[in-house]
């Protein structure tokens, strides 16, 4: 039995694999203000809600290009 969050992403159509892009590059733009805003918030515990934020959307980026 597969894992509900497994996809098979072998067999994509253009257009999905355009959206997946699409995906993939607004994640990164995330992490990149997620971090900067991290980077300088002076408080402690908004400083780790930003790094933990950057970090997943990192996470997703890493997960999806992996896939393709």
């Amino acid at each position: 039995m597969a894992h509900l969050n497994q996809v098979d992403l072998t067999n994509l159509t253009q257009q999905e694999l355009q959206n997946l892009r699409h995906i993939i590059d607004g994640h990164k733009t995330m992490v990149a203000k997620l971090s900067d805003y991290a980077s300088r918030c002076e408080d402690r515990q908004v400083k780790e809600m930003f790094k933990q934020a950057a970090q997943s959307a990192k996470t997703t980026v890493d997960q999806l290009t992996n896939k393709l």
